[in-house]
């Protein structure tokens, strides 16, 4: 029996390459240099997309694939996939949620810690001899018992605010409601009333047309010159324009953020930042979490040409 034929939308490890290609006929989308004629030759035999998170799956590629059956995204986020579109066709579209869920929530809470104790400068004080030459580092702002709020408490909120507990934090958050789980945290529906009590704003939400810029000047204003913003979702979730004024204005002290608008091609405004924690969009980057997501999109293929239950479906 033929092997179904998958469009690879991006590069995986080596450890995801192997299997998916020993199950699947691979068509590697992301080599070809002449990409619309790439598609008109293989599109008509494509049965499955593998994509990742922050490549998803536009209108014209879906439609370029007139057999395609299902989109299985490497990743929790599927904004970048044209849910519209597929819908229109039937198309089944899974995601990879939980097996990133902790290294994502370790790196944020990692993020906040670095960013307040002012480690990355710390050590280039230690490496280039200004300790020596200058003595003690500049005072940085402690963590523990301080407020925190949390945007969007599904499951990497949750367990952020696991973690925060272990620092004595007071915690807050916002939602569509109350959560049952939400033990010992404070609901506040208004974002920027969430905003305006945190000293750490973490943002864990996902992404939508109705969560598009809620971070925008309001929100962050609120947080303030002693604020810290910490995104470990999705860059559409913040205005980046507004934050980066807010960041060379001093009305927002600081941002800890591991996603950005046009990524890896940030706005070069961030790099004159010293407040401002920049990381290369790899809170899920450990070698076990990416091991389990390569696992999660495979599995989810194989169920579906094998007509058993998708194990995480989003459509």
């Amino acid at each position: 029996m033929a092997r179904p034929g998958i469009l690879q939308i991006g590069p995986y490890p080596q450890w995801d390459e192997e299997p998916l290609n020993a199950a699947f006929d691979v068509h590697r989308y992301f080599e070809a240099e002449d990409k619309q004629t790439f598609l008109e030759n293989v599109g008509p035999g494509v049965r499955g997309i593998a994509t990742r998170g922050e490549l998803g799956a536009s209108r014209a590629l879906i439609e370029a694939c007139p057999n395609l059956e299902i989109i299985s995204v490497y990743g929790v986020g599927f904004d970048a996939v044209d849910l519209a579109a597929a819908r229109e066709r039937g198309i089944r579209v899974t995601n990879t949620p939980d097996v990133l869920t902790n290294d994502v929530a370790d790196l944020g809470v990692a993020m906040m810690l670095v960013q307040s104790r002012g480690m990355i400068g710390a050590e280039t004080w230690v490496r280039d001899g200004s300790w020596a030459a200058k003595g003690l580092y500049p005072l940085k702002r402690r963590v523990w018992g301080r407020r925190a709020g949390i945007l969007g408490l599904g499951r990497i909120g949750f367990e952020v605010a696991k973690r925060l507990k272990g620092f004595d934090m007071q915690i807050a958050y916002s939602d569509v409601g109350p959560k049952s789980y939400a033990e010992g945290m404070e609901f506040i529906a208004d974002p920027v009333s969430l905003a305006q009590r945190s000293d750490f704003l973490f943002v864990t939400l996902a992404a939508s047309a109705e969560t598009r810029h809620i971070v925008g000047q309001n929100v962050i204003e609120a947080l303030g010159p002693e604020g810290m913003l910490i995104n470990i979702s999705r860059a559409s979730n913040i205005d980046e324009e507004e934050l980066l004024t807010a960041l060379e204005t001093g009305k927002l002290g600081s941002a800890a953020l591991d996603v950005f608008e046009g990524e890896p091609k940030l706005n070069p405004r961030f790099l004159k930042l010293g407040n401002v924690l920049l990381q290369p969009h790899h809170a899920s980057g450990t070698v076990e979490t990416r091991k389990a997501m390569g696992q999660l999109v495979r599995d989810n293929l194989t169920a579906h040409f094998s007509g058993d239950p998708l194990l995480t479906p989003v459509l």
